[in-house]
C-alpha cells in the first residue's frame, strides 16, 4: 500500500540529488540547504513517532534546522542559478512538438483515477493507497507516471530527471520551500490563539452589530493575512476563527458555506498582490527571466482589486439570504 511516507521519501530523493549535484560543483550553501531538507523529509515519520512517544529532541532539532535554512536564505549566500542556457532544451522541444504535453496531461488524469479508486472502489482502494492521504499520494503517483512517460518520449535516462530537478531547484532557490513554511505558520497562528486576538481587536475597532462592517473586516482581513503569509490556506483558519465563525456565522447568521468558499477566494486576491506567494509570483518571474521580479504582481493587481470587491458584494447578497 502506498502511504504518505512514500511521498516524503520520493521528495527526499529529489532533494538529495540536488544536494549531491551542488556539492559536486562546490556550491556549498545550496548543497547544505537541500541536504537539510533531505534529512527532514526522509526522517519525517521517525521524527513524528518520536514526538508522539514523548521525545521532543527530534522536533527541536528540526526547528533548529528551519532556523539554519532561514539564515542560509536570508544571508544571500544561496544565489539562484542562471536559466539562460536553454538552447538545447528549446531545440529538443521543437523536435518533440505536442508530444511534450502528454506527460503534463497524465498528471491530472492519473491523479484523478487513483483518487477515485482509493475513495470509491472498496476493498481495492485501501489496498493500494492510504485513504486518509489519498489526494496527495495520488498526486505523487500521477507525477511518477508522468516522469516515466517523459523519459520514454524524450529517450532520456532516469538520472536526467534528477539532474533537471536539481537545475530547477537551484533556479528557484530558497523560494521553493516558502509555501510550505507559510502554510505551517498559519497552523501555528491558529493554535496559539491569534484568531481570538483578531476577534478582540476587531471588536474594539468596528461595530460588531453591523453585518456590513464585519463582512468588510473579514474580507480585508483575508487579503491582508494572505499578503503577510503568502497563502490563503494559512490565512483562513485565523480569519475564520476570529471573524468568520463568531461574528458572521453565529452572531449574524451567515451561511458558513458561502463565507468559507468566497472568503477563500477573496484571500487568493491577496495572493495576487504579494511576493510572499513565491510559487505564484516570484518563481514565474525567475523562469521567464523578467526584468523585474515583481513584474507578475504589477500585471495582476488590478484583477485582484476588482475580484476582491466583487467577492465581498457576492458574500453580502448570498450569505445573508
Amino acid at each position: 500500500m502506498l502511504k504518505l511516507a512514500h511521498v516524503w521519501w520520493l521528495a527526499a530523493i529529489i532533494l538529495g540529488a540536488a544536494a549531491f549535484f551542488d556539492a559536486r560543483h562546490r556550491r556549498w550553501a545550496n548543497a547544505t540547504f537541500w541536504a537539510i531538507m533531505t534529512v527532514v523529509f526522509a526522517g519525517g515519520d521517525a521524527i513524528l513517532a518520536a514526538h508522539q512517544a514523548g521525545n521532543r529532541l527530534p522536533t527541536q532539532i528540526v526547528g533548529a534546522a528551519v532556523v539554519v535554512l532561514a539564515l542560509i536564505a536570508g544571508t544571500g549566500i544561496m544565489p539562484r542559478a542562471s536559466t539562460a542556457n536553454v538552447d538545447a532544451a528549446t531545440s529538443q522541444a521543437a523536435r518533440l512538438g505536442h508530444r511534450l504535453f502528454g506527460p503534463a496531461l497524465l498528471i491530472p488524469a492519473v491523479t484523478a483515477l487513483v483518487y477515485i479508486v482509493a475513495k470509491y472502489v472498496p476493498p481495492l482502494g485501501p489496498l493500494l493507497v492510504e485513504t486518509k492521504q489519498a489526494s496527495l499520494v495520488a498526486l505523487a503517483v500521477g507525477c511518477s507516471v508522468a516522469l516515466v512517460a517523459a523519459t520514454m518520449i524524450t529517450r532520456s535516462a532516469p538520472t536526467q530527471a534528477l539532474r533537471e530537478s536539481s537545475r530547477l531547484l537551484d533556479a528557484l532557490s530558497w523560494a521553493v520551500v516558502l509555501p510550505m513554511l507559510l502554510a505551517a505558520l498559519g497552523a501555528v497562528f491558529a493554535a496559539t490563539g491569534v484568531g481570538d486576538a483578531v476577534a478582540s481587536l476587531v471588536g474594539m475597532i468596528i461595530p460588531t452589530d453591523s453585518r456590513v462592517a464585519c463582512l468588510v473586516a473579514y474580507a480585508l482581513g483575508m487579503i491582508v493575512f494572505t499578503v503577510i503569509m503568502g497563502n490563503a490556506f494559512a490565512a483562513f483558519p485565523v480569519m475564520a476563527g476570529g471573524i468568520g465563525l463568531p461574528l458572521l456565522v453565529k452572531q449574524h447568521g451567515a451561511d458558513p458555506a458561502v463565507i468559507g468558499s468566497l472568503g477563500m477566494l477573496t484571500g487568493y486576491c491577496g495572493t495576487l498582490l504579494t511576493p510572499m506567494a513565491a510559487n505564484f509570483n516570484i518563481v514565474p518571474a525567475v523562469l521567464l527571466e523578467l526584468k523585474s521580479q515583481y513584474g507578475v504582481i504589477r500585471e495582476q493587481w488590478p484583477t485582484a482589486i476588482v475580484l476582491a470587491f466583487v467577492n465581498t458584494v457576492l458574500m453580502y447578497f448570498l450569505a445573508f439570504r
